[in-house]
């Protein structure tokens, strides 16, 4: 079973993500992501693995655990969320927003949440 800093590296190279562009998304420094991906290294906090998991769409508990498959099957979740938007600008703007770091969509949402008032 491969370890959590080999998960961390390939759910980067599924996603595509450089160290950099993963740490950007994150919300901490490329090293950071270097040292997660370390055998030796530190390990990431719990906030990070979750959001290590969005960011690159693999599933929290392979990601964490090594259990299940990386990605979730096709289909399976994505059916399930595009049941609930009213359309293909929200699921657009979900998708959107997975893909920011989480103090960026704090912002956009005291934005939204300004504006729709």
């Amino acid at each position: 079973m491969p370890t959590l800093d080999n998960r961390i590296r390939r759910a980067r190279s599924l996603a595509g993500l450089t160290q950099a562009d993963l740490a950007l998304r994150v919300g901490v420094q490329r090293g950071a992501v270097a040292q997660w991906e370390s055998p030796n290294g530190n390990l990431p906090s719990m906030d990070h693995l979750i959001a290590i998991a969005i960011q690159t769409g693999v599933s929290l508990e392979w990601l964490g655990t090594g259990r299940g498959e990386p990605r979730p099957e096709e289909g399976a979740g994505a059916a399930e969320e595009d049941e609930r938007a009213q359309d293909e600008v929200e699921i657009a703007c979900l998708h959107a927003l997975r893909r920011m770091p989480r103090r960026m969509r704090e912002r956009i949402l005291a934005v939204l949440q300004a504006v729709a008032r």
